[in-house]
């Protein structure tokens, strides 16, 4: 079976910035921080006062009362994402595609509104649990409610594997679509985990910072957590081509690893190994890369890990690479991130302006490369690699060309 070179065609976007991509795009382009007050748990509730919320969300402009009654808000977030990413592709997902398309979603934390609602309801009031508890937590629920919307029929699951969770889903689904599994692809993540209990379980990791998120920068205080979803469409670039869909650019590679090493602290090695499995998938040098889109959470350790994972993989070119962590705008969506960073990176790929990793104060040593601070940048780059780096030692790294 041939090999075949993959197009995106759609993009579809929920995120603190609105409903659709192209507010997502404004947003980043233009180095706005969605980072503000909390709003969707009580004032006190934790002892971060920030977050990145999808706040202006609203799930009765786009399903009835009782259809979103049977999602939690991390599928609402995907069903949203999807219908946005099928509609700007222009693919029409009829009888004979149904069975030879698939649906991979990434979730970390699946239905945690819902698991938590219940909960309160069962150990703080003593009342019931309500029978559509499993069917709204379940971490596939967002991947079902899209097969069900366009009556997909082929593969059709759910990754979840923290905070790589999504650039595993795109890199399964690109896999698949490559090699002749399937003739198209929904695939990305989504994630809503604004409950109080999750939040909790946060505050007590004690890597949420108190004020914004600063990847890379001296100051650094920590991750500032977020939400949202996005869906790309996956197809042959052939068959894109061939049906004059325009292509947002294409997947040329994907690599994994495991770090084998500890649950929460990163390893250089594990995720350099990560970055070279993909620049191996997509058959080019190092050299050939000219952007990453960086997991720079904001925390100590990550940042200046992955900083040497990439100067270990790209040597010397390091210096000539723009980097920038799009998190320090729309937060850490944690099973949702890489999808938001994959739409930014194939945005910033065909408009040729790469953005900023914002809220930037001073040059740390142990993260000397440029960041892009603050501000976009206007450059033409071919290739570009969007890193996902997941507690649990998790690596996933997506290469992507421009169109």
């Amino acid at each position: 079976m041939s090999i075949r070179r993959v197009a995106v065609t759609g993009i579809g976007v929920v995120s603190p910035f609105g409903d659709t991509f192209g507010e997502f795009w404004t947003g980043v382009a233009g180095g706005v921080s969605a980072i503000r007050p909390t709003t969707l748990v009580k004032e006190g509730t934790v002892r971060f006062p920030n977050a990145a919320e999808a706040a202006g969300f609203n799930a009765l402009r786009h399903f009835d009362e009782k259809e979103a009654s049977f999602l939690d808000r991390f599928a609402q977030f995907a069903a949203v994402a999807a219908r946005e990413a099928v509609a700007n592709s222009g693919l029409k997902i009829e009888e004979q595609l149904r069975e030879r398309c698939a649906v991979v979603t990434g979730s970390s934390a699946g239905g945690q509104i819902t698991k938590d609602e219940n909960f309160h309801s069962l150990y703080a009031l003593n009342g019931r649990v309500s029978p559509l508890t499993i069917p709204l937590v379940m971490d596939n629920a967002g991947a079902s409610r899209i097969s069900q919307e366009f009556g997909i029929r082929g593969p059709v699951y759910t990754v979840s594997t923290a905070c790589s969770s999504s650039n595993h889903s795109i890199g399964q689904a690109f896999w698949m679509v490559r090699n002749g599994i399937v003739d198209a692809a929904i695939a990305g993540g989504s994630e809503a985990p604004f409950a109080p209990g999750f939040l909790k379980a946060w505050e007590a990791m004690r890597v949420v910072s108190p004020d914004t998120c600063r990847p890379f920068s001296l100051g650094r205080r920590g991750l500032i957590l977020g939400e949202g979803a996005a869906m790309l469409v996956l197809e042959p670039l052939e068959s894109a081509r061939a049906r004059g869909a325009q292509v947002w650019g294409e997947v040329a590679g994907f690599g994994m690893s495991s770090d084998a090493h500890h649950l929460t602290q990163p390893l250089a090695e594990g995720a350099a190994l990560a970055m070279r499995n993909a620049l191996g998938d997509a058959g080019i040098a190092a050299e050939a890369v000219g952007y990453i889109n960086a997991h720079g959470t904001g925390t100590q350790a990550n940042d200046a890990t992955e900083t040497q994972a990439i100067r270990a993989v790209f040597g010397t070119h390091s210096d000539r690479l723009l980097i920038s962590s799009t998190k320090s705008m729309h937060g850490h969506a944690l099973g949702a991130a890489g999808a938001l960073e994959a739409a930014a990176t194939l945005a910033a790929l065909r408009g040729g302006l790469i953005p900023p990793t914002a809220n930037f104060l001073e040059p740390d040593p142990h993260c000397d490369l440029d960041v892009v601070p603050n501000h976009s940048r206007l450059a033409e780059i071919e290739y570009a690699l969007s890193n996902s780096f997941a507690f649990g030692g998790l690596n996933a790294v997506l290469v992507f060309r421009r169109a």
